[in-house]
């Protein structure tokens, strides 16, 4: 699992994705939360705005990211 430190209260999903370089585009980051890849804290969420915040966990294409505070 990989850590990944934010800096504010919280990162949206999207961007989350765009910034552990998971996917290459923002266009990229919304078809694949769009089409159920991704799960927050081990459900599928197809909201590409939802805010992550510390402690949360996003998996995708078999990596797994845990959200913390810096």
């Amino acid at each position: 699992m990989e850590t990944v430190k934010i800096k504010s209260e919280f990162i949206k999903l999207d961007a989350l994705l765009k910034f552990a370089a998971l996917v290459g585009t923002g266009g990229e980051a919304k078809l694949v939360i769009a089409d159920g890849l991704v799960t927050v804290n081990g459900e599928v969420c197809t909201m590409r705005g939802k805010k992550i915040r510390p402690g949360d966990v996003v998996s995708f294409a078999g990596a797994e990211l845990r959200v913390e505070a810096e």
